[in-house]
């Protein structure tokens, strides 16, 4: 199932045993386009703790009635929680780490050791391939596929450079080979692996009312400093591209025809 990411932003998050808070944010891999942390805020319970939560223990969210169609693509985001398959007291007792504190490899590492989490959990459709230099870059994704390269940013502190928040880049500029076509609205999110297969861009600026999904592969750069994404199609491969209904469910046959009009692979279809 795909859902957009944003519908949970805020949504309370369930344990085994009771409320650990709710969902602040989720960050999301540059180099794999895969979420691989949600980001809670435990209110009054762990305050001032930045609390994080992997995929792997996120609970089924169709297993979660009642759903709605709209954007929230087949989740009912004013009932909705998000559980997770641990206790209060695991999370209590995980890794303490201010909330003010920027995401570290160091601290990824002792939540991975400490819940006996995968770091390499799930699969991807996307490269992995670190990028060298802010400016000279090769291709992040350097492969057959096409993919774009990132450009890299200052981060502050020592924060892992390749994280990135879902909140931090909702608004992004997108601009296509021959004109900006608008800004990042929302991702599509696949359930089974937290992978961004789509983003959705919001057109109103180019053309009214619109709303478009482009898989990561039609990204040629970001500029991370500038909230800038660059495309590898044009305005008019985006305008004559299969109209897509954020009303509807996704469909495998609705993806293949997209993938089909730019000619990306297809997700393991």
């Amino acid at each position: 199932m795909l859902f957009a990411i944003t519908g949970l932003l805020g949504c309370p998050v369930r344990t085994e045993g009771g409320h650990a808070g709710t969902v602040k944010d989720y960050l999301f891999d540059d180099q794999n386009w895969r979420i691989r942390w949600m980001v809670v805020d435990t209110g009054a319970w762990l305050p001032g703790r930045k609390i994080l939560i992997h995929p792997s223990v996120i609970e089924p969210l169709v297993s979660q009635p009642p759903w709605s169609g709209g954007f929230g693509m087949g989740l009912n985001v004013d009932t909705l929680a998000v559980s997770v398959a641990l206790t209060q007291d695991e999370i209590k007792a995980s890794p303490d780490a201010s909330e003010d504190q920027p995401v570290t490899p160091q601290m990824e590492d002792r939540l991975y050791d400490y819940y006996g989490w995968d770091p390499i959990w799930g699969t991807t459709n996307f490269g992995t391939n670190a990028i060298s230099s802010p400016i000279s870059a090769p291709p992040m994704f350097a492969d057959a596929r096409g993919h774009g390269k990132i450009e890299a940013e200052t981060h502050p502190g020592d924060g892992d450079s390749h994280l990135r928040s879902v909140s931090s880049v909702k608004g992004y500029h997108v601009e296509a080979t021959n004109g900006e076509i608008g800004h990042v609205e929302n991702f599509l999110i696949d359930e089974a692996d937290w992978h961004i297969r789509y983003l959705v861009i919001a057109t109103r600026n180019w053309w009214p009312g619109e709303h478009v999904q482009l898989a990561p592969y039609a990204v040629e750069a970001v500029d991370w400093v500038q909230k800038h994404i660059a495309l590898n199609v044009t305005r008019e491969q985006v305008k004559s591209s299969p109209e897509w209904d954020p009303a509807a469910a996704a469909s495998v046959l609705g993806e293949r025809a997209l993938h089909r009009h730019y000619g990306w692979p297809g997700y393991g279809w």
